[in-house]
């Protein structure tokens, strides 16, 4: 009798397993469906371009047509002899890209990530698989233009303060309840 109910238990526990391992396979294939990649080499069209500066761009990241998804990043490296970040991305295979059109990165917002932003020109030759998009935008550092920001309103304030003193800096004033220094003879 004991060996019988152990038996049960033991097919119990792998049947749980199994169910387990299902539903695990079930989350990992919705997973990957919903992010846009794929297990294979996935079709479409590849296409490179050329940047200054992929600032917080990475392999997988979005190509989008009027923010719609049309793509994905596959790869970056350095071009040795330009120093320029060149992004190989691919495009899904019904989306005809004029030759004329531009690629930028672009935030999603302040906080968020990047994505690659096509936007088509009015060429009536299309872009073939492994062309190369010529007309690139590269990020904008908000870190830079932050910087450049409190830098010129700093120097404007100072300017300011020059002209409403007549060129002198202000002399000193004391805090709020505190004591004047003696003056020097």
């Amino acid at each position: 009798m004991a060996a019988s109910a152990a038996r049960g238990r033991n097919w119990a526990e792998i049947a749980t397993g199994a169910v387990i391992l299902v539903v695990a396979a079930l989350f990992l294939a919705y997973a990957i469906s919903q992010s846009g990649r794929s297990l294979g080499g996935g079709g479409g069209i590849s296409l490179t371009a050329r940047f200054d500066r992929i600032d917080g761009l990475a392999p997988g990241a979005d190509v989008r047509i009027g923010g719609v998804k049309v793509g994905s990043v596959v790869e970056q490296h350095i071009d040795p002899r330009s120093y320029l970040a060149v992004l190989r991305l691919t495009v899904q295979p019904d989306i005809a890209i004029p030759e004329d059109s531009s690629a930028e990165i672009t935030s999603e917002s302040l906080l968020g990530g990047k994505y690659v932003n096509l936007v088509p020109g009015g060429s009536d030759s299309m872009l073939k698989d492994g062309a190369e998009i010529t007309i690139t935008q590269s990020a904008v550092s908000l870190e830079a233009l932050l910087g450049r920001f409190i830098f010129s309103v700093t120097e404007l304030n100072s300017q300011n303060g020059q002209q409403q003193n007549g060129g002198e800096a202000a002399p000193a004033q004391p805090a709020p309840g505190a004591t004047p220094a003696p003056a020097r003879p």
